[in-house]
């Protein structure tokens, strides 16, 4: 696997996932609430990695080895409670109350602005870089989603409309604040924004008259939430420690066409020359971003923070306790101030100005 498939991996990977959960908790939308479903869905993805995260911990404890660091910094505690606020909890109230407004296809072709307000606010408040081949990726991807979901009369700019949209900037601020996270414990940190959303979602839905649905259903779908949006939240945080939020966001932005495939699977049909032509869009947008190649004299500044490693050319540190040489690690370490030129992603160690 080339250097740069190894890196959009993660998130090719979550939009999978994701995108697979989309038909699948369309099958259980009948008989449950929408804001409920959607609390469910994302206690299913906390609940789901607490277990994950106590079984990782067992294992480590068994073979004796360091206890995993699983505490977030205090200076990373508000760039996480905004993260969740913006995108697991008034994100999913503005869609509900967007989608009792609009047509379904309306909301979907709206959601495909997540991933241009995920960009725009990268590129415009979090100084990302970005060159025209980027550009033209996400406008690509983007493009394939939108004709993906289009239906002629869909779109108007009424309440509903506007709701949706003011959803997708919500989930768009999600993205970047939990950028600012995303050199922790990718678990943990899709743990506690599942399970704080999920109960805060699930909570309001009680509260305003929604019924739990059998039992059965609550399994199915908390099972749903922990492959799509658990499990693919997890490794949206580790693209994001990887390629920055830009680039990120838009092989997420793929995550309809894998869809549209499961539905396919799940209701068997023709694909018609629309979704070929999406699907082309999408995968000449894809592969744009990975045949970036940005490189350029650039200074790390000193840095003192923790995350999964290997010593690598950034990685030049001696270790305070007895290390068995197993890699990648975990454990606090400085970085010296250093100049030098390799092709580079807006990573955790490259988020210089340009």
């Amino acid at each position: 696997m080339n250097a740069s498939l190894r890196h959009a991996a993660p998130a090719l990977s979550a939009a999978l996932l994701f995108g697979a959960s989309t038909p699948l908790a369309k099958l259980l939308v009948g008989e449950t609430a929408p804001l409920l479903l959607a609390g469910l869905l994302y206690l299913g993805s906390g609940v789901g990695l607490a277990l994950l995260i106590g079984l990782r911990r067992a294992m480590a404890s068994g073979r004796g080895d360091p206890a995993p660091i699983f505490a977030l910094p205090r200076r990373d505690l508000p760039w996480l409670l905004g993260a969740i606020v913006a995108g697991g909890m008034l994100g999913p109230a503005l869609l509900m109350a967007g989608l009792a407004r609009t047509s379904a296809a309306s909301a979907s072709l709206l959601l495909n602005i997540e991933g241009v307000l995920t960009a725009l606010i990268a590129w415009l408040v979090f100084r990302e870089n970005a060159d025209r081949r980027i550009v033209a990726g996400m406008a690509a991807i983007v493009a394939g989603g939108a004709l993906l979901a289009w239906q002629p009369g869909a779109v108007a700019l009424a309440p509903g409309a506007l709701l949706v949209i003011a959803a997708c900037l919500c989930w768009g601020v999600d993205n970047n604040l939990t950028r600012k996270v995303s050199a922790n414990d990718a678990m943990l940190v899709a743990c506690l924004k599942g399970l704080i959303a999920g109960a805060c979602n699930t909570a309001l839905a009680l509260t305003g008259g929604a019924v739990l649905p059998p039992l059965a259903s609550i399994v199915a779908t908390l099972a749903v939430g922990f492959a799509g949006y658990g499990l693919s939240l997890a490794l949206f945080v580790v693209a994001l420690r990887t390629l920055g939020t830009a680039r990120t966001g838009a092989y997420f932005s793929v995550a309809p066409l894998f869809g549209v495939l499961v539905a396919f699977a799940l209701w068997p049909q023709a694909p018609d020359a629309v979704f070929w032509i999406a699907a082309a869009l999408m995968g000449f947008g894809v592969w744009l971003h990975l045949r970036e190649r940005h490189a350029h004299a650039h200074t790390h500044e000193p840095l003192l923070h923790t995350h999964p490693h290997t010593h690598d050319a950034h990685h030049h540190h001696l270790h305070d306790f007895a290390w068995d040489g197993s890699e990648p690690h975990v454990h606090p370490h400085d970085h010296t101030a250093l100049t030098h030129r390799h092709p580079h992603y807006p990573d955790l160690h490259h988020r210089h100005p340009h």
